[in-house]
């Protein structure tokens, strides 16, 4: 099993879409889209339920250089 994540991300000036790069190689995320608004990057993620959400976002996403800001909402039950 796993849990449903979304993570908001928001980048320095001019570096969206190096950031975006850097995340889709790291193969973390089940979908990214590039968003308006507060935050320019929007991540769904599945995280094991042996992991740690904060250990695994903070050591898997949050050393990109460029992120400025995040915002992760976690989920409990889809309909």
């Amino acid at each position: 099993m796993s849990t449903c994540v979304f993570v908001q991300i928001r980048c320095r000036p001019g570096t969206t879409y190096r950031v975006a790069e850097e995340i889709a190689l790291r193969e973390i995320h089940s979908e990214l889209y590039s968003t308006s608004g507060d935050y320019d990057l929007l991540m769904k993620v599945y995280i094991p339920k042996t992991e740690d959400v904060g250990v695994f976002i903070n050591e898997r996403l949050l050393d990109i250089d460029g992120i400025e800001r995040s915002l992760t909402t976690m989920t409990f039950k889809v309909f």
